[in-house]
């Protein structure tokens, strides 16, 4: 990866953002910085305030793994797309796979509060999120052993959900379900944007990182092992000096019209 601030990197930022470049973005560790406490994440005005001016220059999307009505209690201002749940929540058109996702969710809920009941004392909290669900296992005092107990009943879960790793926590996604990669793809073509660039920091980013065969620019947030992102931010203190850049990019266009 290539840093994002290097000649090389700002160069090929110049080049690729115009009116034909969707911008989206993840949430958590990207507009706003990772905090012990996942309910008290708040995006800071400053960066409110960058992503409104963008969205007066071009369409603006967030992307995350909360669910929609979480993630808008948090961002602090409303972009033209919030995509919830990975990608399965909040694309226009999918109405309908979302209701059967709900149905899912809290089928899997159901099963996994029964199965499950005798490890409260370990720790373990059950969130539905709607078209998902998360497991929970940060509270543990053996973050191990809970994981692979968390795991082994997610086996038995049926219809059998698509899982998602995260830090102390484990998603269970339907599995005919977008998706970040599947969710901006079909942003850029529901809408007719060419090109799109997206910022993310963890290896839920990277089913959009890997994306091959059309334009995109992607950013990942912090130097932590492997990625097949094409530019990289040494940390989330970085991405409001990006979006500013952005920002100014945008208006340089215009004044050249």
């Amino acid at each position: 990866m290539t840093y994002l601030f290097s000649d090389a990197g700002l160069d090929a930022l110049r080049s690729f953002v115009d009116s034909t470049t969707l911008l989206a973005f993840d949430l958590d560790g990207t507009l706003a910085p990772i905090v012990a406490d996942p309910s008290r994440m708040l995006v800071s005005n400053a960066i409110q305030e960058e992503l409104a001016k963008l969205m007066e220059q071009t369409t603006v999307a967030v992307i995350t793994g909360r669910g929609r009505t979480n993630a808008q209690a948090h961002l602090g201002m409303t972009p033209h797309f919030l995509i919830g749940n990975h990608g399965a929540e909040g694309l226009p058109g999918r109405k309908a796979y979302e209701s059967e996702y709900l149905i899912l969710a809290n089928n899997w809920e159901r099963q996994l509060r029964g199965m499950l009941a005798c490890a409260n004392g370990d720790g373990i909290v059950i969130e539905n999120k709607g078209a998902t669900v998360s497991v929970h296992y940060r509270a543990s005092c053996d973050r191990a052993a809970t994981r692979s107990h968390v795991l082994s009943v997610i086996e038995l879960l049926s219809p059998p959900p698509r899982t998602i790793s995260g830090k102390c926590v484990e998603d269970l996604v339907p599995a005919t379900a977008p998706n970040k990669g599947d969710a901006l793809q079909y942003l850029m073509k529901h809408l007719g944007y060419h090109k799109g660039f997206y910022i993310g920091d963890d290896k839920t980013d990277e089913d959009v990182f890997k994306l091959t065969g059309q334009q995109l620019f992607t950013v990942r947030v912090g130097i932590v092992g492997p990625s097949q992102a094409g530019y990289t931010l040494r940390s989330q203190q970085e991405v409001h000096k990006l979006l500013r850049d952005i920002a100014f990019l945008y208006l340089h266009h215009k004044s050249k019209r």
